[in-house]
């Protein structure tokens, strides 16, 4: 009956008719875990009606002693190893309690979060993991769902409020979603909006979801505005970026990476050489990633899903993190890093070309103080920018930081920023990487040729083949 009920109306369906309709359902059947921020999650489906039908158990350990002696000592109490260990005990004590007597009719379930809502103080970072761990189906293997929230509103009521309805999102779907992952991921905010609650990692696992990509997961999230931006591990893995990304320099390439190519490489090589040299980075772990923005993905249109891949495979090669952003400009890419590293330094490597762009006034219409607001929010945090010289393919003259042609009336502008050092001219490059365009690459993959192979990385140039990406056809 749930999914009959989901089908063309996932959209229209409110928190209650949600809750109601898992309730009605006499095969879902287990347990809310719930600890930080009230039993918000469960009080929906109790509030709603026939919840009997549906809670085998309602559990909130909020003492840290207890919850340790339930679930296994722990660093943190907010944290995606804490809801792990909640969803895993939960479930299994369901089923060896309940599999024997009504595992044939009974799918089971556990629901948990563990979370941080305003404090008294309003000091804290208010955020939480929530999950489900779940059967698809009675005696089916187990499936799992697992997301990071952001609560963005300024009182513990309104983020208790927005926790309980996307806890109900996350078990509906779950539940009747699961046969169409992007239309769940979709549906997570029905009844909130991204002023209220930010998702900024997910992850689907298990035997209903044995098809799902999570890098595409994580593209979807930002695509569909649930976050600004999402992250994910070479090896594919989601990563969430307040753990992945906290109290760590950050040096971070933008590029369409399209494919990833040696002057790509050796960007982030020099730019990583100096930035090690700045006092406050020295001896420090320092997190390299390869950003791509929204705005790239979609310069053709609309984001072609098998281009989006063929790049994150490229990059995986190279044993690179990748950043999905919505960061067009880059002050925005900034003050997102910043949110994280808690004011350790941040590194930025672009070629002269991008540089030269970053000075083009039409991109900050909407700030009100124009580019000098742009500036002014784009250094304020530690910031510097490393710059990679761009050689002319036709006059062979090298662009660099201090040649580069801004307009006039931005030179004392451009000339303080460069005495100050927060822009710094990389010296240190392979001039065999100056000539190597990634649409050059392009333009000798679609010919057949065999000239590329050496201007990308031998493991790039592997995949391209071994997969045929890029319009890639062997001879």
């Amino acid at each position: 009956m749930l999914r009959n009920q989901a089908v063309g109306q996932a959209e229209t369906l409110d928190t209650h008719h949600k809750a109601l309709a898992v309730n009605l359902d006499s095969r879902r059947y287990g347990t809310f875990a719930e600890i930080g921020a009230g039993q918000e999650v469960v009080r929906w489906f109790f509030r709603v009606g026939g919840g009997a039908g549906t809670i085998a158990k309602s559990i909130s350990a909020y003492d840290m002693q207890v919850s340790d002696a339930i679930y296994g000592r722990a660093g943190r109490y907010v944290c995606r190893e804490r809801l792990q260990a909640m969803l895993d005990y939960e479930h299994k004590l369901n089923l060896d309690r309940l599999r024997d007597v009504r595992g044939d009719t009974t799918a089971f379930f556990a629901f948990a979060d563990t979370v941080s809502a305003r404090n008294y103080q309003g000091t804290n970072d208010c955020h939480g993991w929530i999950g489900i761990k779940f059967q698809a189906h009675p005696r089916d293997e187990d499936s799992q769902i697992i997301m990071h929230v952001r609560m963005l509103d300024d009182n513990a009521t309104l983020q208790q409020e927005a926790l309980g309805i996307v806890g109900v999102n996350l078990v509906y779907g779950a539940f009747a979603l699961n046969h169409e992952p992007e239309l769940l991921l979709a549906s997570l905010l029905d009844g909130l909006s991204t002023r209220r609650i930010e998702i900024d990692m997910i992850e689907f696992s298990g035997i209903a979801f044995r098809h799902v990509d999570n890098r595409l997961m994580s593209l979807r999230l930002v695509e569909l505005g649930l976050s600004g931006a999402a992250m994910f591990a070479a090896d594919g893995e989601v990563l969430q970026p307040s753990e992945f990304l906290y109290r760590k320099p950050i040096l971070v390439e933008r590029g369409s990476f399209r494919p990833v190519c040696n002057v790509n490489l050796d960007m982030l090589r020099a730019a990583h050489e100096k930035f090690v040299e700045l006092p406050n980075v020295q001896g420090k772990n320092v997190i390299q990633l390869m950003e791509i923005t929204m705005h790239n993905l979609k310069s053709s249109g609309e984001i072609d899903l098998r281009d989006f891949l063929a790049r994150a495979d490229v990059m995986s090669q190279c044993g690179m993190p990748v950043l999905i952003s919505d960061f067009f400009q880059y002050y925005r890419l900034a003050a997102y890093l910043s949110r994280y590293t808690k004011g350790e330094s941040i590194g930025i490597t672009m070629g002269a070309g991008s540089l030269l762009d970053l000075f083009d006034e039409q991109y900050y219409t909407e700030l009100d103080g124009g580019i000098l607001e742009s500036f002014g929010r784009l250094f304020k945090n530690d910031l510097k920018i490393y710059c990679y010289p761009l050689r002319d393919q036709e006059s062979g003259e090298l662009m660099t930081t201090d040649n580069l042609e801004v307009k006039p009336e931005l030179r004392k502008l451009y000339g303080y920023l460069v005495d100050r050092g927060e822009i710094v001219g990389l010296e240190n490059y392979d001039e065999n990487c100056l000539g190597i365009f990634s649409r050059e690459i392009l333009r000798l993959i679609k010919e057949g040729s065999q000239d590329w192979e050496a201007m990308v990385p031998v493991s790039v140039a592997q995949v391209i083949k071994q997969k045929n990406y890029f319009d890639y056809a062997p001879n």
